[in-house]
């Protein structure tokens, strides 16, 4: 009743809200990716999204999809890899950015885990400039991380608004510096922040510098001061800085999948990466709802 290539056109527009990010994931025609959503709409007799010139959102029918959707390809993909005799092996070295800790990418590891048991899942977590220096030096096979501003390469999994984020009793002085709560370099999120705010030409200083995600939040809990952090990753204690405090917008950012590039030997670490990639791309939307 539902077809699988309509299914994964559905998840990749339900994780990018937009069609032309879904059809440049998916390597499609945007009429294409029209097309697959409005079959599979006619198929459920719901409409999936609501959609203007400017924005794209899931109905509750679509939310409701994203489930069923995740399930019916996870179950044709396992019916093709045993059907065909294949199974996966070997050692796998992902990489994922800090942001993911408080996400429930642990469920799609262990879903992984449970239909490839005999993958060597070993699992790198650090800043995203640094897990993009080991990809390149070929330390890694595959990465989850955000992209640098000016990249085009990589799989995207979902674009998200950065925003200024902090604990809600926290008061901004506007004639002081901004306290800023930043990973080192080479963070991404860190540059982007001291680059808005030096071309607004705000004054700045730094308040908590930490390795870990878990620091930089114990620091914001406790008034330290702000800090630049995806829109749909807020974790639980920390509100969006409100607009009358003036900060500079920060943008956007993109969160990709990179694959690494190993010796041609190593046939089994890119097949495995090709599947956990799958995995990843089908479930992103739980990356970011319903944590």
């Amino acid at each position: 009743m539902y077809d699988p290539a309509q299914l994964r056109t559905f998840l990749a527009v339900a994780q990018t809200l937009s069609f032309t990010q879904a059809a440049r994931r998916l390597g499609l025609r945007q009429s294409t990716v029209s097309q697959h959503v409005r079959r599979l709409e006619e198929a459920t007799g719901r409409p999936l999204f609501t959609r203007d010139t400017h924005s794209v959102e899931l109905t509750e029918d679509g939310e409701a999809m994203l489930g069923f959707a995740r399930t019916i390809l996870q179950a044709h993909e396992r019916a093709s890899a045993f059907f065909a005799g294949t199974r996966l092996r070997g050692r796998l070295r992902f990489g994922v950015s800090e942001d993911f800790v408080l996400t429930r990418l642990p469920e799609i590891l262990q879903s992984f885990r449970r239909d490839h048991p005999e993958v060597d899942l070993e699992l790198t977590v650090e800043l995203s400039g640094i897990l993009h220096r080991r990809l390149e030096a070929g330390r890694l096979d595959l990465v989850l991380a955000k992209r640098r501003a000016g990249d085009t390469h990589g799989e995207l999994v979902w674009q998200d608004a950065l925003t200024w984020i902090g604990a809600p009793q926290l008061r901004l002085d506007p004639d002081r510096p901004v306290p800023l709560i930043v990973f080192p370099p080479p963070g991404i999120t860190r540059a982007r922040a001291l680059e808005v705010l030096e071309a607004d030409g705000r004054a700045w200083h730094i308040a908590c510098t930490s390795t870990s995600l878990s620091g930089l939040i114990a620091a914001a809990r406790a008034g330290l001061g702000v800090m630049a952090h995806t829109r749909g990753l807020i974790p639980p204690g920390l509100v969006p800085v409100p607009g009358r405090a003036g900060l500079p917008e920060l943008g956007d950012v993109d969160f990709v999948l990179l694959h690494g590039r190993r010796a041609g030997a190593d046939r089994e670490a890119r097949g495995a990466a090709d599947a956990l990639a799958a995995s990843i791309l089908a479930g992103g939307d739980r990356l970011h709802r319903g944590r």
